[in-house]
C-alpha cells in the first residue's frame, strides 16, 4: 500500500477513532473534497472486528468510491474492498470494506437484524436525506440498542447541520475544516432575462469559464433534457462535451468522468454533487435548480418539479472545483439572490411516496423508529391504503405476499405485478423501473423494443415472475388498480381514474379516443392530472383481472350540474361506473337523503320561505330557544328538514317548500309555549286587536296609528327588551319612533300633536293623551 497524499479530512481522524472507540457512534461533519468517503472506512479498518458497511446514495458514486479505496491499498476492487448494488456485485470472501447502495442495507437488517459479521457501519452523504437513509439509519440505530451495542455507527455529511442527528443517535460531533484547495465564488451581476432558457444560460456560463480558467469544467443542470439541449449549444466548443445522468448507461457515466488527453466539459444533473471525483476539474457551472420528486397523498401520485437549489446544495456543487486544485465556481444567480435560498433542501421522507417505507415498516413490525424527521401521517397512511389494495397488508398487518413484495428490489406496484402477471410481467417492470425518454403516451412500442437497461432489469427480475398468463394492460391494471382511467362524455381526451381523480391527454394522441385505459405515468397534476404513459385496456380484459373489485352500486345523489336529485344503479370499479342504470324504485328516505345534500349546496334561502315562517324562525332566534342561523340549520337538518322532504327531488320543488310546519315540528310544544311567553308573534293594542311583531335583525318592533295607544302609560316589553313602537300618522307615515312611550307623552308628543293637527282634524290629538281612550275611528263629519 503506497501512502496516499495528505487531506483535510486527516486531522480529524483520531478524534473520530476515539469517539467510536468510548462510545460507537459518532457524527462526522467534512466539507466537500475533504476526503471523508475514502479515508474514513480504510483509518477504522485496523479496529473493527468485521465488515466495514458504508452506504452511499448513488450507484456511480458507490462503484467509484470501492475503486478509489481499492486503488489506494494497491488491489483490485473485490478483495479487501468490494461494492454491492441491485443487478451488480464484486465482493469476496477475504473483502473487509463493503460499499452498498442503501436499499441494500434494508434488506440486510430486515434478513438478519443482528448483522452478524458487521463491526461498523457507515452513512456517507447524509445530508442528502434520502427516504433509504433515513430509514437504514433508524434501523441500525434500533438494532444496536436492541441486540448490537457493539456494532459502531458513523455519520458523514458534508453540509448537514450536525445537531439533531448528533441528539438522535447521542453521539459526538467530530468536524473536519477546510478543502482540499480553495474555491472563487463568482455570481451574476445581475439576474439573467427570464426569457432565456436555462440550457442557454448555463452555456453562455460554461463558455466563461473556460475562458477564464484552465481545467474541466463540471456545469449543473436540473434534468436530461436540459443537458441534452446544453450539450448542442456547447457542440462549437473547443472541449469533449460529456453527459452525466441517471439514467445514462454505467459505461457513458464512467466515460463521463474518466480523464482525456484534451479539455472536457461535463454537464451533469445532482448525481456529481457528492462522493465523486472528477479529476482535472477547475471550475463548476451551477445553474441552480434541481429537479425533485414531490408526491400529493390527496391524488396518490408523484411529479418532478424543478426548485431552486439550497444553499447547502450550492456550497456542495461549489466544492466539486476544489477537489485537485485551485478552482472557481460560477453561480447563474446574484450575490444578492443567494440570501433568499433556503438552508438545506427538505428530506425525502417529507416529500415522497412513501409505500416502500410502509412495507419496509410492516415487515419490521414496528413503528416506533427514531426519524429524524417523521414520514408526515397522510402520506403514510395514504400508502397503508395502496398496500392493503395490493394485498400486502390485512388488518394493517404484513401478509407473505407482502413480505414476498418486500423481497423484491422494486416498488410494491411493480413487485406486485411481477408475482401476479405471470411470463412477461419482469418485462414490463423492467420498462417501468427505468426513466423512459419522452415520448407519445402508449407504453406499446418501448414494450416491443425496450431501452438496454429495461431490458437488463427485467432479466434480473424474470426468476421472480409467477401468476397467469396475461396481457401487458392487464399486468398494468394489477399494478395500478387506482389508475383505471373511463373517458368522460364529449369530443375532448378526458378520463376519470378509479382512485377518484381526473386525467387528460393531447388532442390527436393514438390512445386519446381508447374508452378505457391503465395510466402508469401521470404528471401528477392534482387538478387534472396529464397521461404521460398509459395502455388502452378492454373490458373483458379488465374484468378477468379486477373482477373481484367491481361491484353494483345504488347510488342517490344530488347534481349540483342539474340542480335534482339522480338515482342510479352502476357497476363500479372504484370511482368509475362501468354500466350505469337508472334506479326506477328508489326509497323515498334515500331521495330525501340525497336532497338533503342539494339543501346543504343551494342553502336555506332555497326554501320556499313564507312571510309566517320567516316571523317564526325570527322568534325563534330572539327567544334563544334554537340556533337558527344558516350554518346551524344546514348542521342540523336532518333533525328538523329530513321528514317534510317526502315528494321533494328538484330545486323547484324545494322553492315551493315552505318551512313553517317543519320549525314548528322541530320546536316542540313545550318550548312552542315558551316561545309564546318569550317572544310573542303579536302585541294586543288597548282595543284588542293583535299587530305582528317584527323580529328583525335588531329590536323587536311593532307598527301602528299613535290614536290606537291612548292613553297606554306603561310601554310593553318583549320579555326584558321594551318593544320598539313605530307610531303611525292616520296616513301611515311615522311620526314617531320609541321605546318609553310615558316619556313621550310627556315630551316629544306635544310637537307631533302641534304638526299633525292642522294636517287631520277629524283624528283625536288630545291635549293629555295618557287621559284619552284609544280608538281607531276619525271624529263624524260637522263634529
Amino acid at each position: 500500500m503506497k501512502t496516499p497524499p495528505p487531506l483535510p479530512i486527516d486531522d480529524a481522524l483520531p478524534d473520530l477513532l476515539a469517539a467510536l472507540s468510548a462510545g460507537g457512534v459518532a457524527v462526522l461533519q467534512a466539507p466537500p473534497g475533504a476526503g471523508k468517503t475514502t479515508r474514513v472506512p480504510l483509518a477504522m479498518l485496523p479496529h473493527v472486528a468485521g465488515r466495514i458497511v458504508m452506504l452511499e446514495p448513488r450507484r456511480l458514486a458507490t462503484r467509484a468510491a470501492a475503486a478509489r479505496m481499492a486503488q489506494t491499498l494497491g488491489e483490485p476492487v473485490g478483495r479487501t474492498v468490494g461494492y454491492r448494488m441491485r443487478g451488480a456485485s464484486d465482493v469476496s470472501p477475504a473483502t473487509r470494506i463493503e460499499v452498498v447502495t442503501e436499499g441494500i442495507l434494508t434488506r440486510m437488517i430486515q434478513s438478519d437484524p443482528d448483522l452478524p459479521g458487521i463491526g461498523a457501519l457507515i452513512f456517507d452523504e447524509f445530508h442528502e436525506r434520502s427516504l433509504n437513509a433515513d430509514l437504514g439509519l433508524a434501523l441500525a440505530s434500533e438494532a444496536r440498542q436492541a441486540l448490537r451495542p457493539d456494532l459502531w455507527l458513523v455519520v458523514m455529511s458534508a453540509t448537514l447541520d450536525a445537531g439533531p442527528v448528533a441528539e438522535m443517535l447521542d453521539a459526538p460531533v467530530v468536524t473536519s475544516h477546510g478543502r482540499s484547495f480553495p474555491v472563487e465564488r463568482r455570481w451574476r451581476d445581475r439576474p439573467p432575462p427570464a426569457s432565456q432558457r436555462v440550457e442557454a444560460q448555463i452555456a453562455a456560463l460554461v463558455v466563461e469559464a473556460l475562458e477564464a480558467t484552465a481545467g474541466d469544467v463540471l456545469a449543473f443542470l436540473p434534468g436530461e433534457g436540459e443537458i441534452r439541449r446544453c450539450a448542442a449549444l456547447l457542440s462549437g466548443v473547443a472541449a469533449d462535451v460529456r453527459p452525466l445522468y441517471g439514467a445514462l448507461p454505467f459505461a457513458a457515466q464512467q466515460a463521463a468522468i474518466a480523464t482525456g488527453p484534451g479539455r472536457k466539459v461535463v454537464l451533469a444533473t445532482a448525481i456529481a454533487e457528492t462522493s465523486l471525483t472528477i479529476e482535472g476539474v477547475r471550475a463548476v457551472v451551477d445553474g441552480g435548480l434541481a429537479r425533485r420528486a414531490r408526491f400529493d397523498p390527496a391524488s396518490g401520485m408523484s411529479r418532478l418539479v424543478t426548485e431552486r437549489v439550497t444553499r447547502a446544495e450550492a456550497a456542495q456543487r461549489a466544492g466539486r472545483a476544489g477537489r485537485v486544485a485551485e478552482g472557481v465556481a460560477f453561480a447563474n444567480w446574484t450575490r444578492g439572490e443567494e440570501g433568499g435560498m433556503r438552508a438545506f433542501p427538505d428530506p425525502e421522507i417529507a416529500q415522497a411516496d412513501l409505500a416502500g417505507l410502509a412495507l419496509e415498516l410492516a415487515v419490521w413490525g414496528s413503528d416506533d423508529l427514531a426519524f429524524l424527521t417523521p414520514p408526515p401521517a397522510g402520506a403514510l397512511a395514504e400508502a397503508r391504503a395502496l398496500l392493503s389494495d395490493l394485498g400486502a397488508l390485512s388488518g394493517g398487518r404484513i401478509t407473505d405476499h407482502g413480505r414476498a413484495l418486500a423481497r423484491l428490489p422494486l416498488h410494491p406496484r411493480l413487485g406486485h405485478m411481477v408475482l401476479r402477471g405471470g411470463t412477461g410481467a419482469a418485462r414490463l417492470a423492467g420498462v417501468l423501473s427505468v426513466r423512459l425518454a419522452p415520448g407519445p403516451v402508449d407504453l406499446a412500442p418501448v414494450l416491443r423494443d425496450p431501452p438496454p437497461d429495461a431490458r437488463a432489469e427485467a432479466k434480473r427480475l424474470k426468476r421472480h415472475e409467477a401468476g397467469p398468463e396475461l396481457s401487458d394492460a392487464q399486468r398494468l391494471a394489477l399494478a395500478y388498480p387506482d389508475r383505471i382511467g373511463l373517458r368522460r362524455p364529449g369530443d375532448a381526451p378526458r378520463w376519470l381514474l378509479s382512485g377518484g381523480k381526473g386525467a387528460r391527454m393531447d388532442r390527436g394522441d393514438a390512445l386519446s379516443g381508447a374508452r378505457l385505459i391503465v395510466a402508469c405515468d401521470l404528471d401528477g397534476d392534482p387538478t387534472e392530472a396529464r397521461v404521460r404513459r398509459a395502455l388502452p385496456i378492454a373490458e373483458a380484459d379488465l374484468r378477468a383481472v379486477l373482477g373481484d373489485r367491481i361491484a353494483w352500486t345504488d347510488l342517490c345523489r344530488w347534481s349540483a350540474r342539474h340542480r335534482r336529485v339522480e338515482a342510479r344503479r352502476q357497476e363500479r370499479l372504484g370511482a368509475i361506473a362501468l354500466d350505469d342504470r337508472p334506479w326506477t324504485d328508489a326509497p323515498s328516505g334515500a331521495v330525501a337523503a340525497a336532497m338533503l345534500d342539494g339543501v346543504r349546496t343551494l342553502g336555506v334561502d332555497a326554501l320556499g320561505w313564507s312571510k309566517r315562517a320567516r316571523l317564526l324562525r325570527a322568534r325563534i332566534a330572539a327567544a334563544g330557544l334554537r340556533d337558527v342561523s344558516d350554518a346551524a340549520l344546514l348542521a342540523a337538518l336532518e333533525d328538523w328538514l329530513l321528514p317534510y322532504l317526502e315528494g321533494v327531488t328538484d330545486a323547484a320543488g324545494l322553492a315551493r317548500l315552505d318551512p313553517f310546519d317543519a320549525l314548528q315540528a322541530w320546536l316542540g310544544w313545550d318550548d312552542a309555549r315558551r316561545l309564546d311567553g318569550i317572544a310573542p308573534a303579536h302585541y294586543r293594542t288597548p282595543l284588542g286587536r293583535k299587530v305582528p311583531i317584527d323580529y328583525g335583525p335588531d329590536i323587536p318592533t311593532v307598527s301602528l296609528r299613535l290614536q290606537e295607544v291612548l292613553g297606554e302609560t306603561v310601554h310593553p316589553k318583549v320579555g326584558a327588551t321594551p318593544l320598539r313602537m313605530e307610531l303611525l300618522s292616520p296616513a301611515g307615515r311615522p311620526v314617531a319612533i320609541t321605546q318609553d312611550l310615558p316619556g313621550f307623552w310627556a315630551g316629544a308628543y306635544a310637537d307631533v300633536r302641534r304638526d299633525m293637527r292642522g294636517a287631520y282634524p277629524r283624528h283625536p290629538w288630545p291635549e293629555d293623551p295618557t287621559a284619552a281612550a284609544p280608538t281607531t275611528r276619525a271624529k263624524p263629519r260637522g263634529t
